[in-house]
Order: C-alpha cells, then sequence, then structure tokens
C-alpha cells in the first residue's frame, strides 16, 4: 500500500554530490524564505509548471560514492522500470498511447506556428497527457480536453507526415483525423477514468482499460466463483488479467511473455536478467530470479514466491518495486497497474527510521488501544529511508513518499512487509514549497525558528511513523481501522514535541 500522501509532481532524478548545511542567517530574526532542510548547493528543485501541476527534480544524494557494480546494477533495472511505461498508458485508457503518439507527432513536427497562443495551448495539454500517463487528470480522475479549439488541432494535424501518426492498416489520414479527434475534444467520451458512482456499472462507466464488454456483476460473479475462502494462502485473483468477453464467453487476458503486452514485458525481462548478473547478495538475485519467473509464467503463485523472496532481502543496498502493484484504478479493486520504484538506500537517514521500526512493539503495548485489540507479536518489520533512482508507470510522474509492501495480507502476516521513506522525494517536495509560509502564518520569531529547525525532520519522522508504525500495527487480526487511530496520535504528539 502506497502512502497516500503524493508530492505534486516529479520529474527527473539527479545525481550529485552530499548536501551542505544552511544556517540561520539571523537568530534574532530567522530567514524565514529559506527552506526548511538542508539543501543542495545550486540545486534548482523545480524544473516547470503548468496548469494546476509544479514539475519538481529531485536529488540522488553521494550517487558518484556509489560503487561501479551498484550503478551498474541501477541503470539495468532503471531500464527494465522504463519499459514498462507504456502498459500504464494502456491500462489508464484503451487509447491513450494513440493520443500520446498523436501528440508526439504533432510537437516533432517542425512546421507548426510555436509561437501561437493555439499551439502553446496544445502544448500544455501535451504536458498534462504525459504527466498523468493519459487524458485523465491523475487526482480527480476526470478527462482534461485542449484549451486549443478543435479546429486548430485538425488543422495542425493535417500539416503532419502521414508515415508519423499511429493510424490503422488502410485507414488514411482523413479517416483517422475524424476518429482521434472526438477521443480528443468529446468530453463525453471516456468522461471519467475511474468511476466510483455505486448507483451505476462502474466497470462500464470508467475509462479504465480492465475490462471489455463486461458489466459490473458480470465481473464480480466471475470472480467469486474462483475465490476459495477456504485457502489460507490465496493469491490476489484478477491482478495481472484484462476480463473480456469473446463470443459471449468470459475470459482472461493474462499479462505476461507470450500473452498480453509480451512486447514490453520481454523487455522487462531482458533488463532484470541483466540484473540478476551483478546482483549484491543471493536473497536479491533470488527474489529478481523469482520475479523473471512470474513475469514468464503469469501465475500468482509465482508473484506470491517473488513477493515472500523480495521482503526477505533486507540488507540490499539497491532495491526495486516492478509489477502490477496496486489497484485502486479498477473500480473493482482487483487489476494492478504497472509501476516500477528504482531505489538506493540513504544510509545516515536509515537509521532514524530504524530506530523507531525496532521499538513498534514498544508503541503497540503502550497504544490507547483496548487490550484485546493490542498484538503481543508485532513482526515483519522491515524499515529504511531510500533514494528514488527511477520511477515509472502508476508510480510517475505523481509519486508516493512511502510505500508499504507486498499487499496481500496473508504474506505481510506470516513473512512481514517492507516499509520505505522515499527520502529525497520529501526533500524536493520541502525545498520546492520554501519558507514562505513560516513567514506568513506563525506567530514570533522564537516559533518562527522552531519550526524552521524541527519541521522538517517532524514531518519525516510522521511519515516515517506511518508506514512503519501504522502498516506493522495494521496486521492485527481484530481491530481494523484502530491501528491508524493509534498512529495518528502518536504523530500529533510527536510533532508537538518536535515543535
Amino acid at each position: 500500500m502506497k502512502n497516500s500522501l503524493k508530492i505534486i509532481a516529479m520529474a527527473f532524478a539527479v545525481a550529485s554530490c552530499q548536501s551542505t548545511e544552511n544556517e540561520l542567517a539571523n537568530k534574532s530574526n530567522p530567514d524565514t524564505t529559506q527552506v526548511l532542510a538542508p539543501v543542495e548547493e545550486n540545486f534548482n528543485y523545480v524544473a516547470e509548471q503548468f496548469s494546476d501541476l509544479r514539475v519538481l527534480r529531485y536529488n540522488i544524494k553521494d550517487f558518484d560514492k556509489l560503487s561501479l557494480q551498484t550503478k551498474t546494477l541501477l541503470y539495468y533495472l532503471s531500464e527494465a522500470a522504463l519499459c514498462g511505461r507504456d502498459i500504464n498508458y494502456d491500462q489508464n485508457y484503451k487509447y491513450n498511447l494513440l493520443i500520446r503518439k498523436t501528440m508526439e507527432a504533432i510537437l516533432s513536427t517542425p512546421s507548426h506556428d510555436t509561437e501561437s497562443e493555439d499551439f502553446k495551448k496544445l502544448t500544455v495539454y501535451a504536458k498534462r497527457l504525459w504527466f498523468s500517463n493519459g487524458i485523465h487528470h491523475h487526482y480527480n480522475h476526470d478527462k482534461f480536453i485542449p484549451e486549443c479549439s478543435q479546429e486548430f488541432f485538425t488543422h495542425v494535424l493535417e500539416h503532419v507526415d502521414v508515415a508519423q501518426l499511429p493510424k490503422q492498416t488502410n485507414q488514411t489520414k482523413e479517416e483517422f483525423i475524424k476518429f482521434v479527434t472526438p477521443l480528443i475534444f468529446d468530453p463525453k467520451i471516456a468522461a471519467k477514468k475511474v468511476s466510483l458512482d455505486s448507483k451505476t456499472d462502474m466497470l462500464q462507466n470508467s475509462a479504465v482499460n480492465f475490462y471489455e464488454g463486461v458489466s459490473q456483476q458480470e465481473a464480480i460473479a466471475y470472480y467469486e466463483k474462483m475465490t476459495n475462502k477456504a485457502d489460507t494462502t490465496p493469491v490476489m485473483i484478477g491482478l495481472n488479467s484484462k476480463l473480456m468477453k469473446e463470443n459471449g464467453v468470459l475470459q482472461e487476458k493474462v499479462w505476461k511473455v507470450g500473452g498480453m503486452y509480451t512486447q514490453a514485458i520481454e523487455k522487462i525481462v531482458y533488463w532484470l536478467e541483466k540484473a540478476v548478473t551483478v546482483a549484491e547478495n543471493a536473497n536479491q538475485k533470488t527474489a529478481l530470479e523469482a520475479l523473471i519467473k512470474f513475469y514468464k509464467t503469469g501465475s500468482l503463485k509465482d508473484f506470491d514466491a517473488y513477493n515472500i523472496a523480495w521482503v526477505k532481502d533486507i540488507s540490499s543496498t539497491v532495491d526495486v518495486v516492478n509489477g502490477f502493484i496496486e489497484v485502486y484504478q479498477d473500480p473493482l479493486g482487483k487489476k494492478g497497474s504497472f509501476e516500477s520504484v528504482v531505489s538506493v538506500k540513504d544510509f545516515e537517514a536509515s537509521k532514524r527510521i530504524a530506530t523507531i521500526g525496532s521499538n513498534a512493539q514498544w508503541f503497540e503495548d503502550n497504544s490507547p488501544l483496548l487490550p484485546q485489540h493490542k498484538k503481543k507479536n508485532v513482526k515483519g518489520i522491515s524499515a529504511k529511508v531510500i533514494n528514488a533512482v527511477v520511477e515509472s508507470g502508476d508510480a510517475a510522474p505523481s509519486t508516493p513518499i512511502g510505500i508499504n509492501l507486498p499487499n496481500n495480507e496473508w504474506i505481510r502476516e506470516t513473512h512481514g512487509s517492507k516499509s520505505v521513506n522515499l527520502g529525497n522525494i520529501v526533500e524536493a517536495y520541502e525545498h520546492a514549497s520554501g519558507g514562505s509560509v513560516v513567514g506568513e502564518f506563525y506567530y514570533n520569531n522564537e516559533i518562527k525558528e522552531r519550526v524552521i529547525n524541527n519541521a522538517s525532520l517532524a514531518d519525516k519522522l510522521h511519515t516515517d511513523m506511518h508506514e512503519v508504525i501504522g502498516h506493522a500495527s495494521g496486521q492485527i487480526e481484530s481491530g481494523i481501522g484502530q491501528p491508524h487511530e493509534t498512529l495518528k496520535n502518536y504523530a500529533s504528539a510527536l510533532e508537538e514535541w518536535a515543535c
């Protein structure tokens, strides 16, 4: 389960040396315009801003100090991550890739009047499409439409070389323009990426490409028949497949080598196999090999085996999340969106989160829960701070700030989970926000100085507590929902203490 808080935007990783400390310019009258944490000298965290988005850059601290083997491993895993990018576009909407390739063909054609207001508006639309991995807003799921006129769009499209357009075989340019234009401009076509309106058929009213020709009730009945309630180690049924109706019969198209998305997955496997050759240790190698096996077989039993192996790898410097992970984009909560996060451990910051993790039982024992809701043996806590190197798919460009996986509950209960804080993402968010809020809203210089000195750390500890204590305590058999109240109480006390 990814942390529900997300940074506004994220762009590209930038490798650099260690940050230098900035000191308060004036203790009696602190400079509240500076950021609330150490700043990398001359590093610009804000890349670009458009529409309702701010795109940030993030820093990979001490990248130049990593060994050649570690850098090579990061490269292979990053390539594997990027090879799955188009999968997520297609999952979000059936025609996202067609629309993206159309926009890229327009923008790569040099004959357009790039200084016109209409073209600038069309460029903003393309940027929003790239950012959201499709034509729907990444948060509210509403379809967004270019602010330029439809006539201008068809005009520029007519000047694009027909060979550059993603048209179907034997489709003329005129037929293609007639087909693609309403997909982009008609607000009634694919109006909502994920519809959760229970008064309607949520599948038929959602643009996501996880079901085709299937009603909500048909899908529910199909998966109910596959569910074995007596199974104590159940797989997450339907996680890596599209449910379709062909010739009146429901069947799953599995995402694997030789199945759906095979071209992208074959490339992912290629880079993962390269990564195996430079794995840091036996546990990491075993996990990567298990992931490769899953991609080749498509078996969710193999996916569970991979997750178990992945949880056991707690000593590696490099880590990777790669696969069909979160189910938030499916109205029925079954289909996993492709995502990947490639990271390297932040050793200094990990000491902080490890201290919280090692005291998890104390938090549980001293929580304000009723005794019958307290767990006597909080297990499976593996926590650290990581620096993201590459993110893709459902994890990018809008990125989590914390990750807790795997999602299969029996694996979490039996084998544990990993909790991580994406340190450099949190850092980029803090630096980009600046300190102007402190100067505007805090009462006096004494309070302002405490906020400048402590708020950044308190915020990091708050996220650490959520990932390490909240998710670990969440593995209680009874009293579901209680642990997060416990977390909230501790987090509030922690922030009050820090500030």
